[in-house]
């Protein structure tokens, strides 16, 4: 028997392509089960095959330990000690037993055993072979195709898997081709496909960049981001560490030819290659060519630009279907909102002339004198309040230091005033402490959702985005977080 064993692990070596200490670990593996179903007690089996002759030991060992729990397979350090002085806690104490016959079952056993730890090992060989190319390009062939994936040949017994979304619209490979994808996971599970490689994902144009555009390997070139609407239309922005490069000239390649090779790729997605710019709002505007931005405002709070365009140039801005406008937040990370310069005005026009009727109401001023205010960029009580007096006195009509004193006073007691009334009406309205503690709430907000009846975190985490949309100041992103944070409390946390 010892010689076949020799030649059953050298042919399973050549034919999985596996190490032969693999395949004898495996037999070694499948033999010590077999010793066990042997015993009627649940026993601990060490089997040792000598790699020339293919003979084979069988040992019954215990491990040491200080209180025994299970005493077929443990032992105390004071009994080990008995039979070896030098034995130490978590060593194990063998005794030489009769090796298995190779009987009918056995060999059954053997053959199951082995044919699972094979498989293992043929799956931590692909996880060892590829979790260093996870980001990357790799090129398969198509070995099957299926309605929810295809299956890709990508050589070495290994296989990759491009699920439905991962490939372009009205994209559709045979048997046979040649594929191109960024293999974005390594599943290193015992079960279930374990390379998943993607031609729909930012990464795949990114990549595809890097093997185009040799500056871009050389750290010349920088990538900042990406975002796409596979198939139809992608940006990507970039940045130039050499003061001598032109990044967008350098990525489009003579006469087009680098941006071309990438469209082609993938199926005749347009790519607009946006030049970066450290300035969020420059950014923006370079990110919504091919339109002409005509002004911009920035809102850091909401993190938030509305974009002003002339009236021609508004259905260019936003993009067939909201695509333009859509790329350009995903690239830039910024809320956009899109609108004419005559729409914009008119949206400025009408939260000055509410800014001017908070401060004349609340500081008991004429038009006049609290248009002066908004001219000069103020827009709530507290800027007002808090802002040093130099800097009011500064201001032409605002230079008497007493007039800026009062007028400061009576901000200050408004907000005071204010402050007490939102107290008592916290008191009132019973709101829940853990809903007043979530983060990103104030009293302001939590009065809004008491009047709609929501006064605990449980109430918050049942809404809808939707439910919270008439909260004045509240933009959807903010009611998104609220809502999803109070979900995580209430519903996922343990």
């Amino acid at each position: 028997m010892s010689k076949e064993l020799l030649l059953a692990a050298e042919a399973v070596s050549n034919e999985k392509l596996l190490p032969r200490e693999k395949i004898f670990e495996a037999l070694e593996s499948a033999i010590a089960l077999s010793t066990k179903k042997k015993y009627e007690q649940e026993i601990d089996v060490r089997v040792v095959i000598d790699r020339k002759t293919g003979e084979f030991d069988t040992f019954r060992r215990w491990l040491v330990v200080e209180n025994v729990t299970n005493p077929t397979k443990e032992i105390t350090l004071e009994a080990a000690q008995f039979e070896n002085p030098e034995v130490q806690l978590g060593d194990y104490i063998e005794d030489q037993i009769d090796s298995v016959a190779f009987d009918r079952i056995t060999m059954q056993t053997v053959r199951q055993v082995i044919s699972t730890k094979i498989r293992e090992a043929e799956r931590n060989k692909v996880v060892e072979q590829f979790i260093s190319h996870e980001g990357s390009i790799v090129t398969g062939t198509v070995k099957k195709v299926n309605r929810e994936n295809i299956i890709l040949d990508l050589g070495q017994q290994a296989e990759a898997v491009i699920l439905r979304e991962d490939m372009l619209p009205r994209e559709n490979f045979r048997p046979g081709d040649r594929v191109r994808g960024v293999l974005y996971k390594v599943n290193p599970e015992s079960k279930g496909a374990q390379l998943f490689v993607t031609r729909a994902k930012p990464e795949m144009l990114i990549e595809l960049f890097r093997i185009e555009v040799p500056e871009i390997g050389e750290e010349l070139i920088e990538i900042k981001g990406a975002a796409r609407d596979p198939g139809s239309r992608a940006k990507i922005a970039v940045k130039s560490n050499d003061k001598r490069i032109d990044p967008v000239g350098a990525c489009v390649g003579m006469r087009g030819a680098r941006v071309q090779a990438i469209t082609n790729e993938l199926g005749g997605e347009r790519v607009d290659i946006v030049l970066w710019d450290d300035n969020p709002a420059q950014f923006v505007i370079n990110a919504m060519a091919p339109a002409d931005v005509s002004s911009i405002v920035v809102d850091e709070d909401t993190h938030l630009m509305d974009i002003a365009v002339e009236a021609a140039n508004l259905a260019q801005a936003i993009g067939r279907n909201g695509q333009n406008v859509r790329l350009a937040t995903q690239l830039t990370g910024w809320t956009l909102n899109v609108m004419t310069t005559d729409e914009l005005n008119q949206k400025h026009q009408a939260e000055d002339n509410k800014v001017l009727k908070l401060f004349m109401n609340a500081l008991e001023i004429d038009e006049e004198f609290a248009h002066i205010l908004v001219e000069e960029g103020f827009s709530t009580l507290e800027e007002l309040a808090y802002v040093p007096v130099s800097e009011l006195t500064a201001i032409d009509g605002l230079e008497d230091e007493d007039l800026v004193e009062e007028l400061q006073t009576r901000a200050k007691n408004v907000l005071t005033a204010q402050a007490l009334a939102e107290e008592e009406a916290l008191k009132q309205a019973q709101i829940e402490d853990r809903l007043l503690d979530l983060d990103g709430m104030n009293r302001h907000i939590a009065l809004k959702l008491a009047e709609k009846q929501i006064t605990t975190l449980e109430e918050l985490a049942e809404q809808g985005v939707d439910d919270l949309a008439d909260i004045e100041d509240l933009t959807s992103e903010q009611a998104a977080d609220l809502i999803m944070a109070a979900r995580n409390i209430c519903w996922f946390s343990e």
